[in-house]
């Protein structure tokens, strides 16, 4: 996602310094105390008091007038509402962690002000629940994807269940794919994963990917941080298949995990090499009866090629491993994998700092896309983009040349 970090940055600075020169947004001289000890934020928190003109806070005039307008605007039934799911996510009510990661996948811009004033406060939570554990990260993410067929379904609800009977909180989020003309989704995963939606110590949220590039929803990264408020100690992201669009995914869980079935052709050809690049652990799955020769095949295969990879880790080494989810051999060994791989990093100080890049990718990718709405929205965009895409449509200019023209439609009446 490098390319886009870099091209989002740039017209992100662009808007700043077009928005910056407006007067209409100019900040009163009076003296304002910071948002975060308004209330939007619970847990502890170092801000220096100051008496700046415009505002007292060092966390950046923008971002804290903006919490503080959110908390500010509050209705009396926004505010119990907010109150309501936060007490009832920390205190570990799935109802209310469904309930939240609903506010967070709205479209409704004044739900997403809400939105956002619940996830700060649940940040906060995490925040101390993190500092009391030395630092560390008291959840681990696990993405999972796959071709389809591969058994992705199965294969979680067997770990999952292992995992709950071992004493875990699990919460898996799976998505599934959308229909392009319709919008619509089966959302079958949860009527795959049978028993462990029964299950009281773990939480299934279906979602419809809605068209989102990687296969996961804009909003899954926020969910997982509502997992975690809600006290679930593994969070497993479930992926609509593989392509190279899945480094989505990659770029919001500790752990990437590939599910390849023993029997589907020239899989090494089938796979492209980028998201085997990503993973940092194969899992052959369906290795029972007459696949097993098969898969050990595949596992050897998988075996060579990951060492002619460039390694992502330093302190590890990606692993392929065989298992069967109808006869839950492997599984455990799989989840002991998966075990040393966050000992090793958390060890070596590289999930932490593979969770603070992330969250610098992510930011990007929402700026990207709500940049992108805005482009569309703008009305010298409106007025010219029908004309210019008939005469795209009908070779009379480049696609190029028509984006510049849009671009300069846009810049121009800014």
């Amino acid at each position: 996602m490098s390319h886009i970090f870099h091209k989002t940055r740039r017209f992100g600075v662009y808007l700043h310094r077009r928005v910056s020169s407006l007067p209409s947004l100019a900040v009163p001289s009076v003296t304002r105390t910071c948002c975060l000890h308004q209330g939007v934020l619970t847990g502890s928190h170092n801000c220096q008091h100051s008496t700046i003109p415009g505002h007292s806070c060092q966390h950046g005039r923008g971002v804290s007038t903006a919490l503080g307008q959110h908390i500010q605007d509050l209705s009396g039934p926004e505010g119990r509402l907010l109150d309501k799911l936060y007490e009832g996510l920390i205190g570990g009510q799935r109802a209310s962690l469904a309930e939240s990661i609903t506010l967070v996948e709205t479209q409704h811009p004044r739900k997403k002000e809400l939105a956002q004033v619940l996830l700060q406060r649940v940040l906060a939570y995490r925040r101390e629940q993190e500092s009391q554990n030395g630092g560390k990260p008291v959840a681990f993410r696990v993405g999972l994807s796959g071709p389809p067929g591969a058994g992705k379904s199965s294969f979680i609800e067997v770990v999952g269940k292992m995992l709950t009977a071992r004493g875990h909180k699990v919460s898996v989020l799976a998505v599934d794919p959308s229909s392009c003309t319709t919008g619509g989704s089966l959302l079958g995963d949860k009527t795959r994963m049978t028993e462990l939606s029964r299950d009281m110590n773990a939480f299934i949220r279906p979602s419809p990917a809605s068209g989102t590039l990687g296969g996961v929803t804009r909003t899954t990264n926020e969910a997982i941080v509502l997992c975690e408020g809600a006290g679930y100690d593994i969070v497993l992201v479930e992926t609509v298949g593989v392509g190279q669009s899945e480094f989505a995914v990659a770029d919001m869980v500790d752990m990437f995990v590939l599910l390849i079935p023993p029997a589907g052709g020239d899989e090494l050809q089938g796979i492209k090499r980028g998201i085997i690049e990503r993973a940092d652990l194969v899992v052959v799955t369906k290795s029972d009866g007459d696949l097993v020769v098969p898969a050990r095949r595949i596992q050897a295969e998988y075996t060579s090629a990951l060492k002619l990879l460039r390694r992502q880790s330093k302190s590890w080494n990606p692993k392929v491993v065989r298992a069967s989810s109808h006869t839950s051999e492997g599984i455990p060994e799989v989840w002991a994998k998966m075990e040393s791989y966050r000992d090793a990093m958390l060890a070596s100080g590289e999930l932490q700092g593979r969770r603070r890049a992330q969250q610098k990718v992510w930011m990007w990718s929402l700026i990207q896309e709500n940049v992108l709405r805005h482009f569309q929205s703008h009305p010298s965009v409106r007025d010219a983009l029908p004309h210019l895409e008939e005469r795209v449509t009908k070779g009379a200019i480049s696609p190029g040349l028509a984006a510049d023209l849009l671009l300069k439609a846009f810049s121009s009446s800014s």
